[in-house]
């Protein structure tokens, strides 16, 4: 189904892909029940649909409107605006810190994020927030003098309908710069990732070049997010150069896109909805093939880019020589991770890289959780179907759950899987894991696992955190977990959701089901 830049508001994944947060089986049994592997594709058509367990509540998460203040707030000559109560800002705290970390990574100036809220009352609630926001803008532009201008809706002012596009194309007029309205209300969508492909969809409406004078050859573009420069040293290995979007870019990398002569990403979870629209809308090819994670998927990821790039001999020597480098590591590290158990828990693609490099490394994986699932990328090409390429390559995972980050599912996955350290990417399951004595590796550079060295890299990560198991198994000895005795018991992390379905094709069986959910909590 082609991307819709005509419109100022994206479609939601569930609209476009099919997206569930709720799922448990194989991963075999996924990946069938998926797009790809039921022939190829879905043949232009919208999503496919996956069966979806839904939950009675959800104990935490996060929402679109939040990803937006992590991409967009991160354009580093730009400024966004949040049109929300001062409460939809507290993100901005731990923004900035990984913010700052991440320019600091890069070996770029040190700055503080450029956030502003509208601050919606009570009163604006009733009245409206148009002239709140009207102000702000002229308070962004003359406080900071930004290239862009950014504007976050939020649930509040969706219930109110401010009408965001009208105050942005006023503001643009009035002062010169892209005024781009994002739509990103939190509650348009069940899983956060919509927010990427909203602040996308602003960049590529209204900050690319829709006409470039140039192409730029050797100039290949990486969506990814704060981590480290590994992919400045591996592209340049092919003679080509980096543009690092949307996180930490500027509004001139981000007007460059439709210069480049490739676009990659380190996970089709961030990166599917601007890739596929930069090849739609702009002529730029998107590399469709595995993520670089583990031999295989690194070797398939340069070759692509070198075939595209007419630079195949210099990747073949790249390869070649890599492979020799990392090899007596990696069968070093083998031996002493033999009969290691780990559990990965982050995003759905970026999970399916990290099973195979653990996989390289011997470690065995019995189970994951993945935050959500695609069943297809807006590319619909199977070439990009990671699931696909983990099930062919190292075989199933027999645990294989769908979850929205909830701690009171996480504790029966756990139990299942008993592994000796977990990976993850969103630390609030990791105190979870610590009080039950397994320690985590907190993977806050995405980038830590990429290509040949990443996986001598997350070896060495866990031998490290192996080294703490000690001290997790003393936490655990003495602390408790605040849930009834009757949750503890449960082997099934989804018996609430299947409760709640058999409460709908039994009118009779509510009142249960209310029971239920009320045992979940602590006395």
């Amino acid at each position: 189904m082609p991307i819709n830049l005509k419109t100022p508001v994206v479609e939601s994944r569930e609209q476009r892909l099919g997206t569930v947060i709720g799922w448990e089986g194989s991963a075999e049994e996924l990946a069938v029940e998926s797009c790809f592997k039921r022939g190829g594709g879905c043949g232009g058509q919208k999503a496919r649909r996956v069966c979806e367990l839904q939950s009675p509540f959800t104990q935490g998460s996060v929402c679109s409107e939040q990803m937006v203040e992590c991409q967009a707030g991160n354009v580093r000559d730009a400024v966004l605006i949040q049109h929300s109560p001062i409460g939809c800002g507290t993100g901005q705290v731990i923004y900035n810190s990984i913010y700052r970390n991440g320019l600091a990574m890069r070996g770029l100036p040190v700055q503080n994020l450029h956030l502003i809220s509208t601050n919606l009352s009570e009163r604006d609630m009733v009245f409206g927030g148009v002239a709140k926001l009207e102000r702000t803008i002229r308070d962004a532009w003359e406080r900071h003098h930004p290239k862009a201008i950014f504007i976050a809706s939020s649930c509040s002012t969706a219930i109110i309908g401010d009408d965001i596009d009208s105050v942005a194309a006023a503001a643009e007029s009035e002062i010169g710069i892209p005024v781009i309205p994002l739509h990103c209300e939190g509650f348009k969508s069940k899983h956060w990732s919509t927010g990427f492909d909203a602040t996308q969809h602003g960049i590529l409406r209204q900050i690319v070049r829709k006409a470039p004078e140039k192409k730029q050859e050797d100039l290949v573009n990486v969506i990814n997010l704060w981590g480290g420069d590994v992919f400045t040293p591996m592209l340049g290995e092919l003679g080509l150069r980096v543009n690092y979007v949307v996180d930490m870019a500027t509004v001139d990398e981000l007007a460059q896109l439709s210069e480049a002569a490739a676009t990659v990403t380190f996970c089709y979870t961030l990166g599917s909805y601007m890739s596929a629209a930069l090849e739609q809308e702009f002529g730029v090819p998107e590399i469709k093939a595995p993520l670089p994670y583990g031999f295989e998927g690194t070797d398939a990821w340069l070759r692509a880019i070198a075939k595209q790039t007419n630079r195949e001999e210099k990747a073949e020597a790249y390869i070649a020589r890599e492979h020799a480098r990392v090899k007596p590591r990696i069968a070093e590290l083998r031996e002493l991770l033999k009969g290691k158990k780990g559990y990965v828990s982050t995003g759905s693609a970026y999970a399916h890289g990290l099973i195979g490099v653990l996989r390289e490394l011997g470690v065995e994986v019995e189970g994951s959780l993945v935050f959500h699932h695609d069943p297809v990328y807006d590319s619909q090409d199977p070439r990009q179907d990671t699931l696909a390429h983990l099930v062919d390559t190292y075989g199933d995972v027999p645990q294989f759950t769908v979850g929205n980050r909830q701690q009171y599912q996480f504790y029966a996955l756990l139990q299942r899987i008993k592994p000796d350290f977990i990976i993850i990417r969103h630390n609030g399951l990791a105190p979870l894991a610590a009080r039950l004595g397994i320690p985590a590796i907190p993977l806050g550079d995405e980038h830590h696992v990429v290509g040949y060295q990443g996986i001598v890299n997350l070896g060495e990560s866990i031998l490290d955190v192996l080294a703490h198991k000690k001290f997790h198994q003393d936490l655990a000895a003495h602390t408790k977990l605040p849930y009834r005795k009757w949750w503890l018991e449960q082997t099934d992390p989804f018996v609430l959701a299947k409760e709640k379905q058999a409460a709908q094709a039994a009118p009779r069986q509510p009142a249960a089901l209310s029971s239920s959910v009320r045992r979940v909590g602590a006395k």
